[in-house]
């Protein structure tokens, strides 16, 4: 009997430089701050006849240039994730590394042995993953990374198409089709502060009539800070919730992979 389902797999992978400038009597130009950085999420939509989706990770790689050799990133969780727990806009960090700058060709996510789907009947089938232990589940990507960008990646895992039953073996293939669904440059950061840091302070990002983003102050000390904001001119309206201070306007210059520090500001009566 054939068992048929869907789920789907979202792998938002975030390449940024972080841009410090560092005052110092010696420039070095392998500083890691001039480097690119890669941090890898996982989050899944649920399928449809199957209760949990085990994956085993214990390493993530990259390629960069024409270079055989893989790179091997630091900071990643290894561990066995059910995937279904990573589901309603949930997601866990895989990596969190720095890594060379140029065109990345491909990622890989190299696994362990203890791969497995569960039933709804509660059966526990173990993956045969050929080459996942040795090669990697291989995703191309042939895109470039360059300083002071953010960059997103999101891929889609279809399981209806990637498991595969092995006939009369009674063997269960994981054979992944992934496919790229958006690679694109993202935004930048803004933080400041507000004073009083006793007025909790509505703090919004306005391009042209539009409201882009916002944040409140943190009432312990009045900072903010507004994520992931598209790189352009920005108008900052700073609304206390106490009205009796008045309103403020600042201007705010967003660059792509930077924060924008902006002054304090000081709510007046």
């Amino acid at each position: 009997m054939k068992t048929s389902f869907t789920r789907t797999l979202m792998v938002f992978t975030v390449l940024f430089i972080t841009s410090v400038l560092i005052f110092s009597c010696n420039k070095n130009s392998n500083n890691s701050s001039d480097q690119p950085r890669l941090q890898l999420t996982l989050s899944d939509n649920p399928p449809v006849g199957i209760k949990e989706v085990w994956v085993d990770i214990k390493q993530v790689e990259i390629i960069v240039g024409d270079s055989a050799r893989p790179v091997i990133l630091d900071g990643v969780h290894a561990g066995v994730y059910n995937l279904l727990e990573l589901t309603g806009g949930k997601d866990t960090l895989l990596a969190d590394a720095l890594i060379p700058a140029g065109t990345i060709s491909q990622i890989r996510l190299i696994l362990g042995d203890n791969n497995y789907i569960v039933s709804p009947a509660g059966d526990k089938i173990m993956l045969k993953t050929p080459s996942a232990q040795q090669s990697g589940l291989k995703v191309q990507l042939h895109q470039d990374v360059t300083g002071g960008v953010l960059y997103r990646l999101a891929l889609d895992f279809d399981v209806a198409r990637s498991i595969v039953f092995a006939g009369n073996s009674s063997n269960v293939i994981l054979k992944p089709v992934l496919r790229v669904l958006s690679f694109v440059p993202s935004g930048g950061n803004i933080s400041g502060a507000v004073l009083p840091d006793s007025v909790v302070t509505s703090v919004i990002a306005i391009r042209g009539t539009d409201t882009i983003a916002s944040a409140f102050t943190n009432p312990s000390n009045g900072g903010y800070l507004l994520k992931d904001v598209p790189a352009g001119n920005y108008t900052l309206s700073f609304m206390p919730t106490d009205t009796t201070y008045k309103t403020v306007q600042k201007n705010a210059l967003v660059v792509l992979g930077q924060t924008t520090i902006v002054d304090t500001v000081q709510l007046q009566h």
